[in-house]
């Protein structure tokens, strides 16, 4: 406790210099936008061709805000990047293909315009936790939803997905449910089956569905709590497909830690995930 205390010091002081940095807020990221279809650019004065890190929030796609990111924004500005951190329509207001056409076309707006703020165009990480880490695996995977915004996957370096547990989702549906009835428990009223809709599109929203070799899909990073048993078996799982199609891929599982704690942590000095985390882009970026 002592340990995280410090760590929860040390998290606040750089939030507090994100602070000062050059940050834009509130950025639409296509005409006519609904409120939640914005996104906040963090950059450094004088900025120019850095590789650019876009984070989608976790939320159980049916909350969560862009503005969440702890020190994430702070970290990566001085390890030299820019930070774009998105919003996206939620659950149930919208479908599971209109929050991932979403976060497709906040990658469109990166892509245009991330130039303006310092950013690279073409080193693009995509990166997000829980939620957010099925949206970046389906988008770094299924090479359409880039495409149908005139984008493709060569401009990804590298995709960080931290502790999602819908890489396969027809795979967590079933765990899920033999563990409620070994339990005697009641099937919830809104769980992953009803939000990622029919049988074929719980196949369709897998990423480990769109796995296949000579695609460009590009290195991955599985970051995941050691200890939580369905990341860590949707982690495996995701890492073996994309192993048997020939895509780098690495994976981390985090020690003394949970699922909200890994993300709050993300940055932080001394944390061993954001060791690995910055390890991974570092040698991305030399492919």
């Amino acid at each position: 406790m002592k340990h995280f205390s410090s760590l929860l010091i040390a998290g606040a002081a750089l939030a507090g210099l994100a602070r000062a940095e050059n940050v834009k807020l509130d950025i639409p990221y296509v005409e006519q936008a609904d409120k939640l279809q914005a996104l906040d650019v963090y950059t450094k004065e004088g900025a120019k061709d850095l590789p650019v890190v876009v984070w989608i929030h976790g939320g159980g796609w049916q909350a969560g805000d862009k503005k969440e990111m702890h020190v994430k924004p702070q970290a990566f500005l001085d390890k030299g990047f820019v930070f774009v951190s998105v919003n996206y329509r939620l659950f149930p207001t919208v479908d599971m293909g209109t929050i991932v056409r979403d976060v497709a076309k906040s990658v469109h707006w990166v892509s245009d315009h991330i130039a303006e703020s310092g950013g690279d165009p073409k080193r693009l990480f995509i990166m997000g936790h829980s939620a957010g880490a099925q949206l970046a695996a389906l988008l770094c995977t299924d090479e359409r939803y880039l495409k149908n915004e005139g984008l493709s996957l060569a401009i990804v370096k590298g995709c960080v997905p931290v502790d999602g547990d819908t890489y396969d989702v027809p795979l967590i549906i079933a765990v899920a449910a033999e563990r409620r009835k070994a339990a005697g428990q009641p099937d919830p009223k809104v769980g992953h089956r009803e939000k990622f809709g029919t049988p074929e599109q719980h196949i369709d929203f897998s990423a480990v569905t769109h796995v296949a070799r000579d695609k460009g899909i590009p290195p991955f990073l599985l970051l995941h709590v050691a200890d939580h048993v369905d990341t860590t078996a949707q982690a495996r799982r995701l890492g073996t497909v994309l192993r048997a199609a020939g895509v780098p891929v690495q994976a981390f599982g985090a020690w003394g830690t949970n699922h909200v704690k890994l993300d709050a942590n993300l940055g932080v000095p001394g944390d061993p995930a954001t060791k690995e985390l910055f390890e991974f882009v570092e040698s991305a970026l030399k492919r």
